[in-house]
């Protein structure tokens, strides 16, 4: 029998390879720009065309590469970072295994520019599908430029499985943000299609935080510090009041690297627990400072997860911290019975020395001056003796009158209607009975028995397909603010906004103006009030960026569903009669009743003869 394992030539190897290290254009951006900070480079510029299917380029003034470090620089395996086994253990670079630049040339057009300090002249390469068209020498500045051109263009299959520019520039700007927030110190600039997006200059790590998320993000940080001997750890937490429904801004650096752990982020949620809802997700970002022996890199391609040797005490330590920074900065709540908040010394005056009461004495004062002087008009001025008011005008009229107590304006307190979807109408003319059970359900007859209605999900159904219909026929009312609102968003959350805009309006939004972190709200649907309009967009983004919807039905859909969600009523909601009888006629009044826009169940019927059986 013929031998049949054979070795696979080198071009499909490479190709195997860069299926797990380069996944869609955002890993490319992250290789490249991981290389150019080991590089020792202070100023970064990204600049991608077409969501970095068309061009990826990053240009650096790091340490630049010689002649044959450039050529040899897209070989498997060759690496500068390491040279034996042990120092994967003591690893203080991003890049390691030596394979990125390979794996990208693999599957696209790279054209490289590199120059040292030391030399007069640089190095040009150009690689197709891995293979050296050509190299020559150029003059350039030192550093380094390198374009990574048609990705994927020899896989045809990895390339329709890109998304559209919209997810794919929303991944890339992931992955700057990832290696931005790790280096404060180094200027990064990116571009997208000629336009700017992010000019981030060198500062610290707060400010580019602010730089990256929008000023408003300034003020809802809590500085987190502690140095032990396993771990030193410091960052921000957001507060409290200000976790979201998405896990967005939740970050983790280890010795400079992004890594993701369920573990460390269960650690942060119940550090906050109590202090914000079920359902809703703490923002942070934490630095951890940790011996490279302690700790291995090397179990995943992308390096984004990382094994600990003693998971257990940075669980601790982290819970702890933030626990701590939360108490001390006020935030959390604490009980002490004999604390008195007078004492409390602001922080502004922490080290400052106390200042000596001064003592000023009035010579000339004497409280007996008046008796003394006998009537003298002098009078000083520090002591004044007010006469007393005719109180006897305070009881002048209470004797008349009939004696009686009148109650008849007094209204009393009824039970409290939280929910009222429709307007009144008379009770009695409406021939259906229905009532509410449990605050949940609303129950109503019919000819073979009767209907049980989920309140929350009905509404939901109502809701979604009048706001389908809104932005689909565009003829949804607004209602004009007096005093336009406000809101503050981050530059990626406003991009998206201004990608909805024609759609938000459709439903009756409104939008004056956008700022580079704000937007201004003129106009809101009917059905919402002026105090639910950030807590809605806050959930409408939050839902995009979890499903990146990729064509225009998609998006109608997925916004009718979020609004619908938002604004349906909720299980604890008390409707009035006429409320309910409207739910029900809408209801089924509705295309699709029996589902929500979430297919779950919006009514179950029982039967008479269901109910029969119940009683033999």
């Amino acid at each position: 029998m013929a031998d049949v394992i054979k070795l696979l030539p080198d071009h499909v190897a490479n190709q195997i390879a860069a299926g797990e290290v380069v996944q869609r254009p955002a890993s490319v951006v992250k290789e490249l720009l991981e290389n150019a900070i080991d590089a020792s480079a202070t100023e970064i510029k990204l600049i991608v065309k077409d969501a970095g299917k068309t061009l990826i380029q990053v240009i650096d003034n790091g340490v630049g590469m010689s002649a044959t470090d450039a050529r040899l620089s897209f070989e498997r395996h060759a690496t500068s970072k390491i040279a034996s086994a042990e120092d994967l253990f003591q690893l203080q670079t991003k890049g390691f295994r030596g394979e990125a630049l390979a794996s990208i040339a693999a599957i696209a057009h790279v054209d490289m520019n590199t120059k040292r300090s030391d030399e007069e002249v640089g190095t040009y390469i150009h690689i197709e599908g891995g293979k050296v068209v050509d190299q020559e020498v150029n003059v350039m500045p030192k550093g380094t430029s390198i374009a990574v051109k048609n990705l994927f263009f020899n896989i045809p299959a990895r390339r329709n499985f890109l998304k559209s520019n919209n997810v794919e520039l929303r991944h890339i700007i992931d992955e700057f943000h990832r290696v931005a927030l790790t280096h404060p110190d180094i200027h990064f600039e990116l571009y997208n299609n000629g336009g700017e997006i992010f000019n981030l200059p060198s500062t610290n790590i707060r400010q580019r935080i602010v730089h990256i998320f929008g000023n408003k993000t300034n003020e809802k940080l809590v500085p987190v510090e502690e140095d032990t001997e396993v771990v030193k750890l410091s960052g921000f937490v957001f507060k409290p009041e200000f976790a979201k429904k998405t896990r967005g801004e939740q970050f983790f650096f280890v010795n400079n690297r992004f890594i993701k752990s369920s573990y460390l982020n269960h650690a942060i949620s119940s550090a906050f627990e109590g202090l914000v809802k079920d359902q809703v997700h703490p923002s942070y970002f934490l630095y951890l400072a940790i011996d490279p022996s302690s700790i291995d890199i090397n179990i995943h391609p992308t390096k984004t997860e990382i094994k600990f040797d003693d998971e257990h005490a940075i669980y601790a330590i982290m819970r702890s911290a933030v626990k701590h920074s939360l108490g001390q900065f006020n935030v959390a709540p604490i009980l002490d019975f004999e604390r008195d908040p007078n004492l409390d010394t602001p922080y502004d005056f922490e080290g400052k020395k106390a200042d000596m009461p001064t003592i000023e004495v009035d010579a000339n004062f004497n409280p007996f001056e008046e008796e003394v002087n006998g009537g003298s008009n002098h009078k000083p001025s520090s002591f004044k003796k007010e006469k007393s008011s005719d109180w006897e005008s305070l009881f002048v009229g209470l004797d008349e009158g009939s004696g009686q107590d009148d109650f008849s304006s007094i209204e009393m307190e009824s039970e409290v209607v939280t929910g009222s979807l429709f307007d009144e109408t008379n009770e009695e003319e409406s021939s259906a009975v229905t009532f509410q059970l449990q605050r949940k359900y609303i129950v109503t007859s019919i000819k073979s028995g009767m209907v049980v209605i989920d309140q929350s999900k009905a509404h939901q159904r109502v809701l979604y397909e009048q706001f389908l219909k809104d932005i689909t026929v565009k003829e949804a009312v607004s209602q004009q603010l007096l005093f336009p609102l406000n809101l503050k968003f981050s530059k990626s959350e406003i991009g998206l906004l201004k990608e909805l805009k024609e759609s938000l309006e459709n439903t009756g939004f409104m939008f004056s103006n956008f700022e580079e972190d704000s937007v201004e709200v003129g106009g809101i649907p009917m059905n919402v009030s002026e105090s639910e309009v950030g807590g809605v967009l806050d959930q409408l983004l939050a839902d995009f960026k979890e499903e990146v919807p990729e064509n225009g039905f998609s998006q109608t859909d997925l916004l009718a569903k979020t609004l619908s969600k938002t604004l349906a009523v909720r299980t604890g909601d008390v409707l009035n009669k006429a409320s309910q009888e409207a739910l029900v006629h809408n209801l089924f009044a509705c295309k699709e009743p029996n589902l929500s826009p979430f297919n779950r169940p919006t009514f179950v019927t029982m039967t008479a003869n269901d109910l029969d059986k119940k009683f033999m």
